[in-house]
């Protein structure tokens, strides 16, 4: 009789309370025991990692698009979640746009799990909407188990999300707080951005003064306000500007219920670098400066900013204009599931920060935000999902290994370091077939 179903054994295991040599023992899906690496083990099957190979907890990505239904030439459960599950993500929750219909009612939760289903290659939750005239939804959405509810304070993208006025703010704040919900909020300001300086063409500096630093502060400013007034929890989306950083210190110092997170791309790119025509770097907010990505990477290291998430946005080669070069009417997005590990770790690695701090920032964190207790850290009791990963290990990145649908990536040619040489999801590797399951708020 074997005691486990499965045991992974390694010289480098990362444990909620530390690194060690060990073996993980799992039963049913869960991790149900931690031992030293010369323990005693009987098990179904015993999987040693090589020498070079750290045991990794499952990465943990909040903030992904997935676009089906509606736009599943831009993305689609199947491509986005297998190349989730090759960089090393076990769990995701998809964005309530740009899929058609947006999630911001019942209904239409319930035809994004349909087509979902049967479909992940991971966990998969939802994420609902706030736009203008569904707050009477926002509390069914809630009930029906979605993580939280995206809004914007400006255009989205695409007109069947449209933003939220400082009214309807307001309005979407007091709802949520009302059954102590979670408000995710892309901060730009409109007003800001219109008079922004808006010139078409090839230049990224034109870009870059089209969407200033002061939008995204403004913003954030009347996030925060609005959070303290209402006691509403209240999450920052893909923060790009350091200049909000002394403000969003501030309001947590004061109890504010805040939370922030940033991306891979705003910790590696800088628009220094940013050659003239170069749509493929294109994301909104946008990649800012060297100076404001080393302030990003240390208020990551001060925990001012929460976690670091993907934001995976892909579209058609069409829509990116790499035939014109002009970042007036590309599309903005980077997709980037697959690579966020090996980009974050190259980056943190080089200022001195550990594959602990990595993992409780694409790991933990993210979990942690989304109330998911069984995901994202290697404990007794939580789900069997492992990431091994070969921290030492160089590839260059080519975007023929990408599985997501549509292989545009700024990261192309970038030599990164660390591989994902396997994936787990509770307790089975993933390989030639999905088997994720569709999760709501609330489970374990």
């Amino acid at each position: 009789m074997t005691d486990f179903d499965l045991v992974l054994r390694a010289r480098r295991v990362l444990t909620a309370s530390g690194e060690q040599a060990g073996w993980v023992g799992v039963r049913s899906g869960r991790i149900a025991a931690i031992e030293p690496f010369d323990a005693p083990v009987r098990a179904g099957q015993v999987v040693d990692l090589a020498d070079d190979e750290v045991l990794l907890p499952g990465l943990v990505d909040t903030h992904v698009h997935v676009n089906e239904p509606g736009r599943t030439e831009w993305e689609g459960f199947a491509t986005a979640t297998r190349a989730a599950a090759a960089g090393g993500v076990t769990t995701i929750i998809d964005m309530p746009l740009n899929s058609i219909p947006p999630t911001v009612d019942v209904d239409a939760l319930r035809v994004k799990r349909k087509t979902a289903d049967g479909q992940v290659w991971v966990d998969t939750g939802f994420w609902g909407g706030a736009v203008p005239g569904n707050v009477p939804a926002l509390r069914p959405l809630h009930d029906a188990g979605v993580f939280g509810f995206k809004c914007f304070l400006l255009h989205s993208g695409v007109d069947e999300f449209p933003h939220l006025t400082a009214a309807e703010l307001d309005e979407a704040m007091r709802e949520v707080a009302a059954f102590d919900g979670l408000l995710i909020v892309h901060a730009e300001d409109a007003d800001t951005i219109d008079h922004a300086p808006h010139e078409p063409g090839a230049a990224y500096a034109d870009f870059l003064r089209s969407r200033p630093r002061l939008a995204e502060d403004v913003a954030i400013a009347q996030v925060i306000e609005l959070a303290r007034r209402t006691g509403c929890r209240a999450h920052i989306l893909h923060l790009s500007s350091a200049d909000a950083l002394p403000m969003i210190a501030a309001a947590r110092g004061e109890g504010v219920r805040l939370t922030v997170e940033t991306c891979p791309h705003y910790l590696s790119f800088t628009a220094e670098e940013i050659g003239d025509g170069a749509t493929q770097f294109k994301c909104c907010p946008p990649i800012r400066e060297a100076d404001n990505r080393e302030q990003l990477w240390q208020a990551l290291a001060d925990g001012v900013i929460d976690c670091v998430v993907s934001d995976h946005s892909p579209c058609t080669p069409e829509l990116k204009r790499l035939d014109l070069g002009d970042f007036s009417v590309a599309w903005g997005g980077i997709s980037s599931i697959q690579l966020g590990l090996p980009a974050i770790w190259s980056g943190a690695r080089e200022r001195g920060h550990t594959l602990a701090d990595v993992v409780e920032w694409m790991a933990g964190r993210p979990a942690e935000l989304a109330g998911l207790s069984g995901k994202g850290r290697i404990a007794v009791g939580a789900d069997a999902d492992f990431c091994v990963f070969a921290p030492d290990a160089e590839f260059v990145v080519d975007p023929a290994n990408l599985h997501h649908k549509n292989p545009i990536t700024p990261y192309a040619g970038r030599t990164l370091t660390g591989v994902v040489r396997d994936t787990w999801l509770r307790g089975t590797r993933i390989a030639e077939r999905p088997h994720g399951r569709l999760i709501s708020r609330g489970e374990s």
